[in-house]
């Protein structure tokens, strides 16, 4: 069974700790960012998705503080299919831990 996260507890993982993973949510799922700590963690250009749900910001090519969050109101189809795209390569690279509730 897949653990679920609060957006709280997610937080845990941004990267900051060295001892515990990596993870950034994409659509609800929480994947293991962990060997691209280059890039999500601390000093790495996407280290401000470690530890939360970055759906909007993926969906938006965005790194705006406002743009990190699940929501999805108010998005065009393309930005959809921006994220869906991000999701599919999240995927392929790394394994899934979990959810996060809303």
């Amino acid at each position: 069974m897949a653990t679920e996260f609060t957006p709280n507890q997610l937080t845990q993982f941004n990267g900051t700790d060295p001892s515990k993973p990596i993870y950034v949510a994409v659509k609800g799922r929480v994947f293991d960012v962990t060997t691209g700590k280059s890039f999500y963690g601390p000093g790495g250009p996407y280290a401000m998705f470690a530890g939360k749900d970055a759906s909007r910001a993926l969906a938006k090519m965005s790194k705006n503080d406002e743009d990190i969050t699940p929501s999805l109101d108010g998005l065009s189809e393309k930005e959809i299919g921006v994220l869906n795209d991000w999701e599919t390569k999240f995927q392929a690279k790394y394994p899934v831990v979990g959810r996060v509730l809303n």
